[in-house]
Order: structure tokens, then C-alpha cells, then sequence
């Protein structure tokens, strides 16, 4: 199933639909500010495991990130000091995930890391969705592999064909692109860039 959604001026009808399928534990997958991925309610466990096997990781070994509507519910899970706070305020909304300590408020398949990727990515459609749902939303970009056409994960009608019968809802932001994020780990005492993406990091 496949529903287009706006940089502005969508529906509440449709906005609402894919809260309550949130919500409901479905899987969707979204327009970001670098790659289209993979999300649900970040704080339903069943869900995200869904989403682990359809991206072949395992939480135990891989880090878990989730898309926060603003900073202040960052706070709410992952642990911020006052220097990490300013420079994810500095940069976000954007291309970046930052990794932080977790705290007890996520579900325990992240805390099995102890750690959280934080996004809040430059995109008005999920920006809405995350301010809706009122909750972190678990996000994990498409699997790819080098010798697949790249439009299998940039082209909505081609997504939905490979993904559609794994996911409950693929919304059609429009072409995607091919960059990724910017990872930037929080967890030391200064923060060191792990992956060089599409964010460039304003320290």
C-alpha cells in the first residue's frame, strides 16, 4: 500500500492514518532528509523486531536509532550533557545521527546496547508524523546491496514494489536520495565523527 504525502498541506485524514498505524505496531517506510528507511513506534518492541529481521541485524550487535520531533524529548531517551545538547542545536534538524547513552525510558531490545542513534532529519513529512505520534519513532534506513538499481530504494513505486508485501505503508515523499547520514558518537568525552555522510557537522 502506497499513499503520497506533501512537504505541506497534507490531510489530516491521511497524517492521522499513518499515526493509528503506528500506533496499531505497523511498519512503514518514510522520506528522510538523506535515505528513505524503515520505521515504527519506537517504543513497541514486536515492531521493531519485525524490523530487525526484515534488515537482517541484530540488536544485540547493532546499534538501534530513533527520530525525536524536537530536543527536548531527546532528553527524554538519551542521556545529554549541556556541550552535546548545543551542538545537536547547532545541527539538527539535519543529516546527522548522533549516538548517545540510552536511557531506561526505551524498550529493553535497546538497552541491550546501551546506546541510541538520534535523528531529526530535515523533512517535513516525518517531522509531522514524529509531532502527531508524540513518540520516537525506531528508523533504520532500506537495506541495499552494490549490485541492486539504486531506484529500488530512491523511487517510491519501486520501493513499494520490493518492500511492499514486508511493510504496512510506503509513503511517497517523492525521489529520495542516495546519502547517508552523518554519524557523530557522544558517547566519550568528545565527539568524534564514525561516518562521514551528507551532514556536515557545525562544531
Amino acid at each position: 500500500m502506497i499513499l503520497r504525502l506533501y512537504n505541506q498541506n497534507n490531510s489530516r485524514d491521511d497524517l492521522q492514518r499513518v499515526v493509528d498505524l503506528l500506533c496499531d505496531g505497523g511498519i512503514i517506510i518514510y522520506p528522510t532528509d538523506t535515505r528513505y528507511a524503515i520505521g515504527c513506534h519506537g517504543l513497541k518492541e514486536r515492531a521493531i523486531e519485525r524490523i530487525c529481521r526484515i534488515k537482517e541485524i541484530d540488536p544485540r550487535k547493532n546499534n538501534l536509532s530513533i527520530v525525536c520531533y524536537n530536543l527536548s524529548s531527546i532528553s527524554e531517551y538519551a542521556k545529554v550533557d549541556n556541550s552535546t545538547f548545543k551542538l545537536m542545536k547547532r545541527n539538527l534538524p539535519g543529516a546527522f545521527t548522533f549516538i548517545l547513552n540510552g536511557s531506561n525510558r526505551l524498550p529493553k531490545i535497546f538497552r541491550n546496547r546501551r546506546e541510541v542513534g538520534i535523528r531529526m532529519p530535515q523533512n517535513p513529512i516525518i517531522h509531522e508524523i514524529a509531532r502527531l505520534l508524540d513518540a520516537p519513532i525506531m528508523t533504520t534506513t532500506l537495506p541495499y546491496r552494490e549490485d541492486e538499481e539504486i531506484e529500488y530504494i530512491t523511487d517510491p513505486e519501486l520501493i513499494e514494489e520490493k518492500f511492499g508485501d514486508k511493510v504496512d505503508l510506503v509513503i511517497d515523499g517523492g525521489m529520495g536520495g542516495t546519502d547517508q547520514s552523518t554519524i557523530v558518537d557522544c558517547t566519550g568525552d568528545e565527539p568524534v565523527i564514525i561516518r562521514q555522510g551528507k551532514g556536515v557537522l557545525n562544531e
